[in-house]
């Protein structure tokens, strides 16, 4: 079976945020994809970039939860530079939460 640049697109996207919801904020104890952290994330040719947040500027342990970003997505795509890019627009806030982030909590 041939894939579509879309879909090839599409299982790429799946796959990241399948393995980014194995990312736990350390001190909530909810995934970085339920806690509505991570905003985007861009595929391009031998990359891929995160786009993402933290629930404050000065989150004390962001530092932690960047670094295993880039440990799982370093060892989902082997074949690719991961890029982690942390962006303080849209601010972060608590409606961000999805429905399963918000039982987990």
């Amino acid at each position: 079976m041939q894939t579509t640049p879309e879909t090839e697109a599409e299982i790429l996207q799946e796959r990241a945020f399948r393995i980014l919801k194995t990312v736990i904020d350390p001190e909530l104890y909810v995934n970085i994809i339920d806690l509505g952290l991570v905003y985007e994330v861009v595929f391009a040719p031998g990359l891929v970039q995160v786009k993402m947040t933290l629930s404050t500027p000065h989150c004390p342990l962001g530092e932690a939860i960047v670094g295993r970003v880039d440990e799982v997505m370093s060892g989902e795509f082997p074949d690719r530079e991961t890029v982690v890019t942390l962006v303080w627009e849209p601010a972060w806030t608590p409606e961000m939460i999805t429905e399963a982030g918000k039982r987990a909590l």
